[in-house]
């Protein structure tokens, strides 16, 4: 089994990632889910309801573990999303691309 690429308080190793997930998760949360193969608007739009916010990250994070290969559980997966929502969603987009890699370039390019 294998490990993220980067650790969970490595946020700032995509700055781009880090600040659209701060201000927007219900948008980086989404683009999470598509990139496993779920709806975008429905996990989008869980991410603003109260206890499915929880269930439903640690749901998507489980796929992107199991798509990746890497160990864990489901309650740990519960429970990184509870203690450290933004950080959980930052290690997920920067490990399944969710928004592109060449963002941060095309948005200083405008």
């Amino acid at each position: 089994m294998s490990e993220f690429q980067q650790g969970l308080f490595g946020c700032f190793s995509n700055c781009t990632v880090c600040v659209i997930t701060y201000f927007v998760p219900c948008y980086t949360e989404g683009k999470i889910a598509e990139k496993v193969g779920e709806s975008c608007c429905v996990h989008g739009l869980l991410v603003l309801v109260p206890i499915a916010n929880i269930i439903c990250g640690a749901m998507i994070r489980e796929k992107v573990r199991q798509n990746k290969g890497i160990d864990g559980t489901f309650v740990k997966d519960c429970l990184t999303i509870w203690c450290c929502f933004a950080c959980a969603l930052c290690q997920e987009a920067n490990e399944v691309d969710a928004l592109g890699k060449n963002m941060a370039v095309s948005m200083a390019r405008e």
